[in-house]
């Protein structure tokens, strides 16, 4: 019987651990590609469903306009995004009591929380990968498996973010996410094209290997 799976993707826990690596290529990931390559030795096993959970930080517009592009890539890919919204905060300083402005991503621990129980619930998957290393999630983890019917439920960690996490099945390696980059231009569905970003081009190396 083949088993279906579907991905909650926590985007920006992924896009900071893979900054980590100091790889900028390896932002332009195909998260069904990785989804797919996080099952590869699990024959019975077919990704159905691949949701990405992300904010837009509209105040930056170049940051922006790539997030879009991402984006638009992935939804030509089946990548469902789920968007949050970035909130003001106020931070006082306690030395000089200066209050200065910054923003806060939310939505995004509730929106994956809310989509994982939901989908537990109506019984969409047989196997949900959940890949965020942030602890915050744990409680509606724990729910989703509380009502979960043969299902099963993993904590995958992106790379580098165990932190001795005890909840995390497995870690997606570097390896795995090399391997899964989108082309260099995509077509969406509506006819217009989506070109990689000049700073995430690969190394010289690296093209000249895949030529």
């Amino acid at each position: 019987m083949v088993k279906r799976v579907f991905v909650y993707v926590d985007g920006f826990n992924l896009y900071h651990a893979i900054k980590d690596l100091n790889e900028p290529h390896l932002k332009w990931v195909d998260l069904w590609k990785l989804s797919e390559n996080l099952v590869i030795n699990r024959k019975n096993e077919i990704i159905h469903e691949v949701k990405y959970f992300t904010a837009y930080l509209k105040e930056k517009e170049e940051k922006y306009r790539r997030h879009s592009d991402y984006v638009s890539a992935l939804k030509a890919k089946n990548v469902t995004p789920v968007i949050g919204n970035f909130k003001d905060k106020f931070i006082t300083c306690r030395e000089c009591n200066h209050q200065y402005k910054t923003v806060e991503e939310k939505q995004t621990d509730v929106n994956i929380g809310a989509h994982l129980i939901a989908d537990t619930l109506l019984k969409k998957f047989d196997r949900a990968l959940v890949i965020s290393a942030d602890t915050d999630l744990i409680g509606a983890v724990e729910l989703a498996r509380s009502h979960a019917k043969n299902q099963l439920i993993d904590i995958v960690a992106p790379p580098n973010r165990r932190y001795g996490h005890e909840y995390i099945q497995f870690q997606i390696s570097p390896a795995k996410i090399r391997d899964a980059l989108l082309p260099e231009c995509i077509q969406l569905k509506n006819g217009k094209t989506v070109e990689r970003p000049e700073i995430y081009s690969p190394p010289v190396q690296n093209r000249m290997e895949s030529s």
